[in-house]
């Protein structure tokens, strides 16, 4: 049958248009009571009615800070004129282990309807990128949404995560198999978390920054180069090359033409098809920025094999993230089942992800991603190789 010349005997067609904004401040020390950053973003100028608000916090951001829970509790009562706290704050399960509990998100819907949320009340989220991922995603089933305020805690999420729309949680053995698309109500990036997280924290969220300078920024590549010790460490350079970060990572959303990622193209994820393999391999011992920096390196070697990019821009790209201390390898990489790399398995669930067409991000020099919807598994199992610490050096 000729579905070309098919006329349907009655149709209605229906077009929508829907405009979302949120901010994205920067601030220091949102949780002082005279820091006003953070009751404007749950207020967003709305002085005339007190909104309704529940606190999370991610657990290991509440160990860095012991005396969190006094601090937003100050804070929401030297604001309460226009903030009314509803329910206790809840202290939720922080890292990785966010997303893969089942019962994680029936307990923050057990929260949120002990609370009575309206979808005018704001739910805080206080922690790294995982808890962010799943507070939101339950946020966004409460009510069809209730609004989210993000407070970012570390390097990635401030960058990269936490600023963009989408939200989720693993199942079924896959990375954000169940998720949303639902942009924030607002974010507040604020650059003191940074004094309390691990180096290696500070080094894979920087992977993000690398990744979203390949593919749309060849001067904030530059830069990275020129700082790559100082950007290692809490100070002024950290937090630059976190605000750019997270500036191209939204100016992409904003222009992209597809912020919901309905078609099959997705920049933004240079590097993950293998990253989030690797993070399941590896039980998590990887951080995602740390396994996103193996995916760019493996999908950088293969660029140059197929003649997209030349071989000077993948020394530099290996050598900003050398100079980060980011790992070149991973056993994970290397799990094989009956002689097949294990990783390679990550095409087709990214392609499953991505509605049943591959489409993957390579580079065709500093700055300037392109799509390509095949890759070559046999070409790509040399560049695993290349990768390997015991074959480092080797290949072309």
């Amino acid at each position: 049958m000729d579905l070309s010349r098919f006329e349907p005997p009655a149709q209605a067609w229906q077009q929508i248009s829907v405009g979302f904004q949120y901010p994205v401040l920067f601030t220091r020390d949102c949780l002082d009571p005279d820091n006003a950053a953070l009751a404007w973003s749950i207020t967003r100028g709305r002085q005339e009615r007190r909104h309704a608000t529940l606190v999370v916090v991610d657990e290991g951001v509440e160990r860095a800070w012991p005396n969190l829970r006094a601090r937003v509790t100050a804070y929401l009562e030297q604001h309460q004129s226009v903030l009314e706290q509803r329910g206790p704050i809840l202290v939720v399960r922080g890292g990785e282990a966010a997303k893969n509990d089942p019962q994680g998100v029936t307990r923050l819907l057990d929260a949120f309807a002990d609370a009575h949320l309206d979808r005018h009340s704001a739910v805080v989220c206080i922690g790294g990128g995982a808890v962010l991922d799943a507070v939101g995603y339950a946020a966004a089933l409460v009510h069809r949404g209730v609004r989210l305020v993000r407070v970012p805690t570390t390097v990635l999420a401030q960058g990269d995560g936490g600023v963009g729309v989408k939200n989720g949680i693993n199942a079924y053995g896959a990375k954000n198999f169940l998720g949303t698309f639902a942009p924030p109500f607002a974010v507040v990036n604020d650059a003191l978390w940074f004094e309390t997280l691990e180096p290696r924290d500070i080094r894979a969220g920087l992977a993000e920054a690398v990744k979203v300078a390949c593919i749309r920024d060849p001067q904030c590549f530059v830069w990275l180069e020129n700082n790559a010790q100082a950007v290692t460490r809490p100070g002024p350079e950290l937090e630059y090359a976190v605000r750019r970060c997270a500036e191209l990572h939204l100016e992409h959303i904003r222009t992209s033409g597809d912020p919901f990622e309905l078609g099959s193209a997705r920049p933004l994820d240079f590097g993950h098809w293998a990253a989030h393999k690797l993070e399941l391999l590896s039980a998590h011992d990887l951080r995602h920025g740390e396994a996103v920096n193996i995916g760019m390196r493996l999908d950088t070697h293969y660029s140059t094999r197929v003649g997209l990019l030349a071989s000077s821009e993948r020394d530099r790209l290996m050598a900003l993230l050398d100079a980060l201390g980011l790992p070149r390898s991973h056993p994970a990489l290397t799990l094989s089942r009956d002689s097949k790399p294990m990783v390679l398995a990550g095409l087709d669930e990214f392609r499953e992800h991505l509605g049943g067409k591959l489409s993957v991000t390579l580079l065709q020099r500093i700055g300037s991603g392109v799509e390509v919807n095949e890759i070559d598994t046999a070409l790509m199992r040399e560049c695993i190789d290349w990768l390997d610490p015991a074959n480092a050096g080797t290949g072309t």
